[in-house]
């Protein structure tokens, strides 16, 4: 069975949304009142290696597949399968093809496969629905020192039982960002 990891920057009150840039009014926030420090990114690099594919909902899709495909930097990215979940996408992007599933009962289907991690990216929704269906493995999480007070969060507000997680790996670096890496106890 493959592992279903969760990669996310987020504020410390847990908003997920437009950490590079985007539409959010907070838009770039990882940019923008942190200063760099290239050790915080080594985890996103561990995981390009270490994925067998990656996993996105579509409007994380939509705004990848423009980009992604020219940017050196995620060679290893654009090399592996790429699924989208969508219950309203026609078609994939011919600039960075993927495959699209229709629902998290299809990803469930594809976790059983053998391989190596799926890895999900941005995609708000389909992360919470995916933990919400007790499908997540593991969280990356990159936590940036900033309240950002409003947009999408990583976790749902879904009433369900506790879910455990164990620390297994964290950081913290000169610039206040923490690195956390929690395994979902079963």
């Amino acid at each position: 069975m493959r592992t279903l990891i969760i990669t996310a920057f987020v504020s410390v009150d847990g908003v997920m949304e437009a950490p590079g840039g985007g539409e959010h009014r907070s838009a770039g926030w990882t940019f923008k009142d942190v200063e760099f420090d290239e050790a915080v990114y080594a985890l996103k690099a561990r995981e390009e290696q270490e994925a067998g594919a990656l996993l996105l909902g579509r409007r994380s899709y939509e705004e990848f597949a423009p980009v992604w495909p020219t940017m050196e930097e995620f060679a290893g990215y654009n090399a592996m399968p790429r699924y989208v979940v969508s219950r309203s996408l026609e078609q994939d992007d011919p600039r960075w093809p993927a495959t699209v599933l229709r629902s998290v009962d299809d990803v469930a289907e594809l976790k059983r496969a053998d391989g190596d991690p799926l890895l999900v990216h941005g995609s708000a929704e389909l992360g919470q629905a995916l933990a919400d269906a007790g499908l997540v493995d593991r969280y990356h999480l990159l936590v940036f020192p900033v309240l950002l007070g409003a947009g999408k969060r990583l976790f749902s507000e879904a009433d369900r039982e506790r879910t455990q997680l164990r620390l297994t790996e964290h950081a913290t670096y000169g610039n206040g960002v923490q690195m956390q890496v929690l395994e979902v106890a079963r």
